[in-house]
């Protein structure tokens, strides 16, 4: 099924050009940096070899094995939640994207997150993690049909409000990884030149519309070559993130949630991007692997924090004073998901009027459940603190190791 040892036992490693580097303008490039940072002269970019008619994935067997039961963890978990999907699936949802953007070193703290939902954008960083939630979002809804438009979708999805000028947009410049701010020449890894990201990515839609490979194989060697393309001036590594869980929808593999991958990845982020490294020498084992551990950590992880907020309702119910159906015990069950609100976002999403929704905060806060925050009367806030404990204790255990 396309993960044995191919003919020659390899996969196509990532070759290289050299091109021609002319900066336009190195006046603003310091007189101490502008030898060392060579702002003109050749540089080597790479050239990414076709993947989608490569007969085989070439994986040890104990990796291909780990690859397939880390994918039946995956389906049992997503089983599990599907009875009672609201409102994990949206806490999920935001736990992912809250640690796809760490990974890219966007840090904001679960309240900070939790206020960019429901409007205050004062947090740049949280901000961005909320556009990073839309294009989760957008690639799961876009995962029946995954093509060049489905993929410049989530990009705009995420990256619209802050750079509109390009967002949903393929690049039309060089970028490199690591090195110098002025020239390609002193980086760690340079993608392939702009005139080449077209052809590399129709050639991973092919790769991806495969059905010989296992989900998360295929998923995982996706992502590895989306990251070398690295088609966007920026969020290319969120972007590649969401692509993961767009297939593993479109695969079959999940139906009801998203699994917290890169929660998984924090655990190690040093192997993370040493198995890219590897990729790109053209040994898909180790990101292959990589992903397999961080979908047992991050399920492992995910189990803790439904417990935990399991543990939540059941306590809320037994202080919550207040018939089934009613407004109190309605604006409960959003708290799981959204633990920060105001008046008007209870209203939009209940559906009710302000008066119903004062006597209802006014009934949990009494009961212990919301505690007010902040101070501006025209613009009263208040938090549920058990579910922000419950989302800080997950971020916890995640952990991060930086590279």
């Amino acid at each position: 099924m396309g993960v044995e040892l191919g003919d020659d036992g390899v996969w196509p490693a990532v070759d290289h050009e050299e091109l021609e580097w002319r900066s336009s303008d190195t006046s603003f490039i310091p007189a101490s940096r502008r030898v060392r940072s060579a702002s003109s002269g050749p540089y080597r970019a790479a050239v990414l070899p076709p993947i989608a008619s490569v007969a085989q994935v070439p994986l040890p067997h104990e990796i291909a094995t780990e690859a397939v039961d880390a994918a039946a963890e995956i389906a049992r978990f997503d089983a599990e939640l599907g009875g009672e999907i609201a409102p994990f699936a949206a806490i999920l949802l935001r736990t992912e994207a809250a640690a796809s953007s760490k990974i890219e070193h966007l840090t904001a703290s679960v309240r900070s997150i939790a206020l960019a939902e429901i409007g205050d954008r004062s947090r740049r960083n949280a901000s961005s993690i909320v556009a990073n939630t839309h294009a989760m979002t957008a690639a799961v809804e876009l995962a029946d049909h995954l093509d060049e438009a489905s993929i410049l979708a989530m990009h705009r999805a995420l990256m619209e409000e802050e750079h509109p000028e390009w967002a949903g947009r393929w690049r039309t410049e060089q970028v490199w990884i690591g090195g110098s701010d002025y020239s390609p020449h002193l980086a760690v890894f340079v993608p392939p030149h702009h005139g080449r990201v077209s052809g590399a990515i129709c050639d991973l839609v092919a790769f991806m519309s495969r059905n010989d490979i296992p989900p998360l194989v295929q998923a995982t060697v996706a992502h590895a070559q989306f990251e070398s393309i690295h088609p966007f001036p920026d969020g290319n590594g969120r972007v590649g993130r969401a692509l993961v869980h767009a297939m593993l929808r479109s695969k079959g593999l999940t139906r009801n949630i998203t699994v917290p991958v890169s929660a998984g990845l924090l655990t190690d982020t040093d192997a993370y991007f040493a198995a890219l490294d590897a990729y790109h020498e053209g040994d898909p084992a180790p990101i292959v692997l990589s992903f397999s551990e961080a979908a047992f950590a991050a399920i492992d992880n995910g189990r803790k924090l439904v417990r935990d907020l399991h543990d939540v309702r059941r306590r809320w119910d037994e202080v919550i004073v207040a018939r089934r159906g009613s407004t109190p015990r309605a604006l409960a069950e959003l708290l799981v998901r959204q633990p920060v609100v105001d008046s008007p976002f209870i209203q939009r999403e209940l559906k009710v009027s302000a008066q119903n929704v004062n006597l209802a905060i006014r009934r949990l806060v009494g009961a212990g459940v919301l505690n007010e925050i902040g101070s501006a009367e025209r613009n009263r806030k208040w938090e549920a603190r058990d579910v922000l404990v419950a989302l800080d204790a997950f971020a916890a255990r995640a952990g991060r190791r930086s590279r």
